[in-house]
């Protein structure tokens, strides 16, 4: 089973386009150990969501116990749900094989969040997994993607003709998809951009984080992200859910928080039918 299938087994099971992002954090977490943060959460959530999306900081940041904490939750998930590894990865030649080999054959992650700044190269490595899904950052969330993401690029090729850099992404990422693995990242925060990266890509999937804290406008996400069957737009939300309740009942608040937003999800999903 390669990628989209198992992403699009369990959003149609789950009957939900909700990724919960796993970031644990210290000064935020109700409970000191974080697999045992993780695993709770998992467990009041599983049924819910299409896919989780551990971010790989949070992690590294505690060391090998972070690590270890890491391959005990990817061990704890469900087996037909998608674990997205919010990684960011993007490097050359065997740099790059060796990322590729630590977040596919190592850990096990079913898809990468990858920076295609070095170019094709730099991610070819991860993309030649084919049964794993590649998401390339296009469009992010947060203010300061304009630096770059915003410029006006020239077409190769073309004279006269410019784009901003995050739709030369988007054109490239539909052409390197020959395996059908590829997917790109655009912020929630930035509709009118998520609706134009859609509208070039039909076919790729998106993962839209932005949702909750960022302020993602979620009507507009749903309306934009989804493709023409109402699928492959992966939403992720991290901490107004994992973060719902600072008391023992964090595991209880955080389904009630995923249940309600998948439920948003959903009715905006049906009145756009």
């Amino acid at each position: 089973m390669n990628f989209v299938e198992k992403l699009l087994g369990a959003s149609r099971k789950n009957k939900s386009l909700l990724c919960v992002g796993l970031d644990p954090d210290p000064k935020l977490m109700p409970i000191k150990d974080v697999f045992q943060f993780n695993r709770e959460i998992i467990d009041a959530t599983s049924d819910l969501v299409c896919a989780y999306k551990p971010n790989l900081a949070f992690f590294e940041a505690l060391g090998i116990a972070g690590l270890k904490a890491l391959e005990k939750t990817l061990e704890h998930v469900p087996k037909g749900i998608a674990v997205i590894g919010d990684a960011k990865r993007g490097d050359i030649a065997s740099s790059s094989e060796a990322y590729a080999r630590a977040l596919f054959d190592t850990f096990g992650f079913d898809a990468a969040t990858v920076s295609p700044y070095l170019g094709y190269d730099s991610i070819a490595p991860l993309i030649a997994y084919a049964n794993k899904g590649v998401f390339i950052l296009c469009k992010t969330s947060n203010a300061g993607s304009a630096d770059f993401q915003e410029l006006l690029c020239a077409e190769p090729g073309e004279t006269g003709s410019a784009r901003p850099l995050f739709e030369l992404v988007a054109l490239k990422a539909r052409e390197w998809d020959t395996r059908g693995n590829i997917g790109l990242v655009v912020g929630a925060t930035y509709p009118e951009q998520l609706k134009r990266v859609r509208g070039l890509c039909p076919e790729l999937s998106l993962l839209i984080p932005g949702i909750g804290a960022q302020g993602g406008d979620l009507a507009a996400v749903v309306k934009y992200g989804v493709d023409a069957n109402g699928e492959k737009a992966i939403i992720n939300c991290s901490r107004q859910i994992i973060y719902a309740s600072k008391g023992k009942d964090f595991a209880q608040a955080a389904r009630r928080e995923a249940l309600k937003l998948r439920d948003q999800i959903n009715q905006y999903l049906a009145s756009r039918l």
